[in-house]
């Protein structure tokens, strides 16, 4: 499963979300900041942090929690 984590810099709601993944022992992920990025401004402008699985093309949207994450891995 490939996961990427879209974010911003300085973004309190972003550590929150990344204190989530690690307490649900999410596997490895790519962070993605959309700050300079005009077209994932657009797309993610008003939802990050977006937690994303790549391979299946679904999205978790803030807010999330561990429980949300570990549901949303299990889902292939």
């Amino acid at each position: 499963m490939a996961l990427l984590l879209y974010q911003r810099d300085h973004c309190h709601l972003c550590d929150q979300a990344l204190a989530a993944l690690a307490a649900a022992r999410a596997p490895d992920f790519e962070s993605v900041f959309i700050d300079d990025d005009a077209a994932l401004e657009a797309r993610y402008g008003l939802r990050v942090p977006v937690l994303r699985d790549a391979a299946g093309e679904r999205e978790l949207d803030w807010p999330f929690d561990a429980a949300r994450v570990r549901a949303f891995l299990a889902v292939r």
